[in-house]
């Protein structure tokens, strides 16, 4: 069953393009990927981790790659990027390009439209946008601290929601 009824972020929400959005998610997926390389750096915890410990920390970074990867095309789509121009940096043809990531640009479509799936009970809903995009203010102030926190060269109170694409407000 699909929901559709109105979610409790929607006015945030409406405030942003999808192209902001997509570039939140974006941001949100990065920052997933930078605190897990983190997490590899330092040495002082490597008696504790069993055997092969470090290994799933890094092939972890690999899936979380990945949904920085599906999150930069569909953010690259919705600015306009063609596949031709997609496929290029993915060493791909426009047609493998999009073949590849249809379907999550589709769920991404989607998700505007039906915000809700319920869940194998068939009692609590489940958003279907990524947080970042779902509850944008709440990614928008958790972005821009940990960038204001850990990007040096960063002067801008709002580094992240800052430079974002929002919506025209409507009159």
């Amino acid at each position: 069953m699909r929901v559709t009824e109105t979610t409790p972020y929607d006015v945030d929400r409406a405030r942003f393009t999808p192209q902001g959005l997509a570039r939140l998610v974006l941001c949100d997926h990065s920052v997933d990927v930078a605190d897990g390389a983190a997490g590899l750096v330092a040495t002082e915890n490597d008696p504790d981790t069993g055997p092969g410990g470090r290994v799933s920390q890094a092939f972890q970074l690999i899936e979380l790659a990945e949904r920085v990867l599906v999150s930069a095309v569909i953010y690259e789509r919705e600015r306009g990027s063609s596949w031709a121009e997609i496929g290029q940096y993915l060493g791909i043809g426009p047609t493998e390009a999009e073949e590849r990531f249809a379907a999550d640009l589709d769920r991404w479509k989607t998700a505007f439209d039906v915000p809700y799936r319920l869940d194998e009970t068939g009692r609590k809903r489940v958003p279907q946008l990524p947080t970042a995009a779902y509850d944008p203010a709440w990614a928008c102030d958790r972005l821009d601290r940990w960038a204001g926190n850990r990007l040096i060269l960063v002067n801008d109170e709002h580094p992240v929601s800052s430079g974002l694409v929002m919506a025209e407000p409507k009159t």
